[in-house]
């Protein structure tokens, strides 16, 4: 599973699993949560590249295991041609300056305990940028504040004395002060009122462009990831359903699963231009026990025999547009 691309990538995953041990065994095996079940992408210098799909389908986990948060069961995670998924940690930690993590929650991500200046210094000193009393620090600390809309009397107040987009700005100045070049945002600003939201997210455009920054955007908003990415990949029960430029796969989604959470996005259309609001029914399946065959076929209004049976092939539709489903083509014929 893999898509073609004319610019070489900074990061490549191929295969990757992560796998949760239950503690129970079914015929002599150990029964596992498959949160990552085999998703493979890339995502080039620069790029902004959506990861979506409903709560639970993994795609936290996956974002997780790539920066090595967590250890992946398989697959490799080529970041700048090293395959860092089952390097030892003491060889990965220079690398861990590059890849740097921005949280959900704004107020369980920072630590209570330390001002604002502390938070935002301690990467820099984990990672040998600075000696603890070296003055340039606090300046180097000043400087990300003001490129992430933080005052300098800020330096030393406590978390709790900040608003939720307040923290999540201290937030990213804490991933950006080590400068990194890859950044995994998960869900972040999904935590915060819309009016916000637009806020931090024009934020991290501007950063992206200053600092030549490449992200993962982890969310569940369709409207939030259509705007700042650049490619997009959907995930189901751990598993990648689609993939493609994030025009082509709004103007023309290929998979049953990215049509309907197309038409779940709420709109603000009036009269004849009105779309009806259609929620997808039915409940994720659990993670230790997936369907056979397709694993969206319990839920598809396209679901046919062949879909319970089989697990669909990754093909490409068109030019960079990847899709797993039996019946891909006849989506493309009905519109």
């Amino acid at each position: 599973m893999s898509e073609q691309t004319t610019r070489s990538p900074l990061l490549q995953v191929e295969n990757l699993k992560m796998y949760f041990p239950t503690g129970r065994k079914e015929d002599g095996k150990t029964i596992c949560v498959k949160a990552v079940d085999g998703i493979s992408f890339q995502v080039c210098p620069g790029e902004t590249f959506g990861l979506v799909g409903e709560s639970g389908c993994g795609k936290t986990t996956a974002g997780k295991a790539i920066l090595r948060v967590l250890t992946p069961t398989e697959g490799r995670v080529i970041y700048d041609g090293q395959d860092i998924a089952k390097l030892p940690l003491t060889k990965l930690k220079p690398i861990r300056r590059q890849l740097q993590m921005i949280f959900q929650d704004p107020y369980s991500s920072l630590n209570p305990r330390m001002t604002v200046g502390q938070i935002i210094g301690e990467g820099m000193l984990a990672h040998g940028m600075f000696h603890k009393n070296d003055g340039r620090m606090q300046e180097e600390v000043l400087r990300v504040m003001e490129e992430c809309g933080l005052a300098p009397y800020f330096l030393h107040r406590f978390p709790h004395q900040f608003s939720g987009g307040q923290r999540q700005r201290i937030g990213i100045a804490r991933s950006l002060a080590v400068r990194p070049k890859f950044v995994v945002c998960d869900e972040a600003v999904s935590a915060l009122d819309v009016s916000i939201q637009s806020q931090v997210i024009n934020l991290l455009q501007d950063l992206k462009e200053k600092e030549n920054l490449t992200y993962l955007f982890i969310t569940h908003d369709l409207s939030v990831v259509k705007y700042i990415s650049d490619r997009i990949g959907v995930m189901y029960l751990g598993a990648m359903v689609e993939l493609a430029d994030a025009q082509e796969i709004f103007e023309h989604p290929g998979h049953p699963y990215t049509e309907a959470l197309m038409a779940a996005i709420p709109t603000t259309d009036i009269g004849d231009n009105k779309k009806e609001l259609k929620i997808l029914e039915g409940d994720i399946p659990s993670p230790v026990n997936p369907p056979r065959g397709c694993k969206f076929h319990t839920r598809c209004k396209y679901c046919t025999e062949i879909c319970g049976q089989a697990v669909p092939e990754w093909e490409e539709v068109s030019p960079n547009h990847f899709v797993a489903c039996h019946h891909k083509l006849k989506l493309r014929e009905q519109e």
